[in-house]
């Protein structure tokens, strides 16, 4: 198959990512959501605020149209930023550099926290937004302020797009031209910068429990195994486990998939997790 043909698969592979910030987003989604309420106040069965982190090319309400409500009819206090941006490309967000976005997580999550009253957040993100808040919890004082962070399909060692980022080498300029139109791209390609010295000296930072919720049938995040992470206090899912006929990938799991909401809700609080199952879905 020609190089052209293949640059061009990989790029039909991020569509569906991109394709969520297509959908309007307005401000009665977020606020019939209960998503962003400032005057929520944690109760004492939830007492840390959730902020969630969006992906590549998506955006604080388009993203979590799924969870938000979720999690808010659940009882949680549920925070959104928007991350990411870039001059000049208006509602496509998580595409700048990771560390600058780990920068406004960082002042999110004070303002959540000093909104609550709450001294630690607990974080949720999808895709990029799993692996971008591990620079804010390592580099810039995260770990104090966050009890927990659940990726959900997060790149957590990068992603090889089933080996398709390897052809930006054949293409003359191509990796130079991504860096400055989407740097949130090539930040998350295996053996980038940034990762490498992320992943320097451990996954994990003392004191922050973390889980990863993953499918095999990852079409993003390759190989989807390269999404767990190692740590004394980690713990990796992958959802077939808990559901053999779910075939989400790796949009479709963070979007709207509620067996993986449900991991997520029994990651946020431990000790009344409940089993996940086939059933969750309709749960």
């Amino acid at each position: 198959m020609p190089r052209w043909k293949h640059l061009l698969r990989a790029l039909l592979v991020l569509l569906p990512a991109a394709a969520v910030t297509l959908l309007p987003a307005t401000p009665a989604d977020a606020a019939g959501g209960g998503l962003n309420d400032y005057s929520c106040k944690p109760s004492a069965a939830h007492p840390r605020p959730v902020v969630l982190v969006h992906g590549t090319f998506a955006n604080s309400v388009n993203n979590w149209r799924g969870l938000a409500p979720y999690l808010v009819r659940r009882d949680y206090c549920v925070y959104a930023l928007d991350h990411g941006q870039l001059p000049g490309v208006p509602r496509v967000h998580g595409i700048g550099p990771l560390d600058r976005s780990a920068e406004q997580l960082k002042t999110f999550v004070d303002r959540v926290l000093a909104a609550t009253g709450a001294a630690q957040a607990d974080l949720v993100g999808h895709s990029q937004g799993g692996l971008m808040p591990r620079h804010y919890l390592k580099f810039l004082g995260g770990a104090a302020k966050v009890n927990a962070l659940v990726g959900i399909a997060p790149t957590s060692h990068g992603t090889t797009l089933n080996g398709l980022t390897k052809l930006v080498t054949h293409f003359p300029g191509a990796r130079e031209l991504l860096s400055r139109t989407v740097p949130a791209l090539t930040d998350q390609v295996v053996g980038s910068a940034f990762l490498t010295r992320l992943n320097a000296g451990g996954d994990t930072v003392p004191g922050v429990h973390y889980t990863v919720i993953a499918t095999r049938y990852d079409d993003v995040v390759t190989p989807y195994r390269s999404q767990f992470l190692d740590g004394p206090d980690v713990r990796n899912v992958l959802i077939q486990d808990r559901c053999a006929f779910d075939r989400s990938e790796h949009t479709a799991l963070g979007l709207a998939d509620r067996i993986a909401f449900h991991e997520v809700a029994n990651a946020l609080d431990p000790a009344h997790a409940t089993p996940t199952t086939c059933l969750s879905a309709i749960g």
